[in-house]
């Protein structure tokens, strides 16, 4: 168990009055977590300390090799005022997944999911009250030796700041258009797909801005090799829902393995769903769409839980998808996914953690 040193703000901020305008990642909490490494000295330091700018020298590693991860999740305020998070461990072991491609020294999930649970404790006031708003935290580790040179660092920094943000569908679920992307490429097998490190979605931006060039609100990405297997839609996890089966691509190296996407799989295996994890072409879904057997498509992920798509755009081919509207099977998923978090509905699978009060 960490020794958590907390330092309080003498400057606390003014919380937002309207939460119906919080937006997203725009206002951040009066304190972050800190906690340092040292190499042969291992994690030491942790604490609990005022919002800040981080001093950074010019020549810190993470400026010109990217040696980085980071992670997202968030807590909810339920309808007796208690704060909970939704499986953090989950979020802590796919950190570690992370750290070990990037040559960074894993964190204990134990101690990532202390660092969360306290930090949150410590800024619960500044948790949203209203339907659908959340406390957005982002967890990240970054290379801060300085000096040039291609080699993994012996000093990070592991840092937690939190904003929060509203409601990620004001007026209701709203399906999108999606293009389907087969020049640029998300990801290739050895690469850092299945990570959440900066390089990927950066990498990802340029594509992203072609398509909503064209009125496309997201990419649809298609694997590095072959082009043809869909992969992720944005940055999020992507299902289709084919004749009464669902698939999604496997998590095998190129694909992130969304906590949102493993508790929805949970879901629908529940609900008696057969879900095929594999290699599914692009072809094989706008034949489908011809054929009238592609009934709803929708990607997963922590920000949206679950975001309809309503059209593929591929090679000049259109698919057209539940005429338009969200599909029940998205729905469901979604007021069922939302319930728990929220603590509207019971939680059966243990996913969720109460903040208790402790400091």
């Amino acid at each position: 168990m960490l020794d958590i040193k907390i330092v309080r703000t003498t400057e606390p901020k003014a919380k937002p009055q309207d939460e119906s305008k919080l937006g997203f990642g725009k206002i951040f909490t009066d304190h972050m977590f800190l906690m340092d490494y040292t190499a042969g000295e291992g994690w030491h330091d942790a604490r609990v300390v005022p919002y800040a700018s981080l001093p950074l020298d010019p020549a810190t590693v993470v400026f010109h090799y990217a040696q980085e991860i980071f992670e997202g999740m968030k807590a909810y305020r339920t309808a007796d005022g208690s704060v909970q998070l939704f499986r953090p461990d989950c979020n802590a072991k796919r950190f570690q997944d992370s750290a070990d491609r990037l040559c960074i020294p894993k964190i204990p999930v134990e101690d990532f999911v202390q660092a969360v649970e306290t930090l949150v404790d410590v800024d619960r006031d500044w948790v949203p009250h209203s339907d659908g708003a959340s406390l957005y935290i982002r967890p990240f580790v970054f290379a801060n030796d300085v000096g040039l040179g291609v080699h993994a660092s012996k000093h990070y920094l592991f840092c937690i700041i939190c904003a929060p943000s509203g409601a990620y569908y004001a007026e209701g679920l709203d399906p999108v258009r999606i293009y389907v992307e087969d020049e640029y490429i998300r990801a290739a097998p050895g690469l850092t797909g299945f990570t959440k490190c900066g390089g990927n979605y950066a990498a990802s931006i340029k594509a992203g801005e072609l398509a909503e060039e064209k009125g496309f609100s997201q990419v649809l990405w298609l694997d590095g090799v072959e082009k043809k297997y869909v992969e992720e839609v944005g940055s999020m996890n992507i299902m289709f829902k084919i004749d009464g089966k669902i698939y999604t691509a496997a998590c095998t190296g190129t694909v992130l393995p969304g906590v949102t996407r493993r508790s929805i799989i949970e879901l629908l295996k529940d609900w008696g769903y057969e879900v095929v994890e594999g290699k599914l072409a692009i072809a094989d879904v706008m034949k489908a769409a011809e054929e009238g057997k592609l009934e709803e498509v929708f990607g997963t992920g922590t920000a949206a839980v679950v975001s309809p798509v309503k059209e593929l755009d591929w090679e000049g081919k259109v698919a057209n998808i539940s005429g338009g509207k969200i599909g029940p099977l998205t729905q469901k998923l979604y007021d069922t996914l939302t319930g728990i978090q929220w603590g509207k509905l019971p939680d059966t699978k243990g996913w969720t953690v109460k903040v208790e009060p402790k400091v």
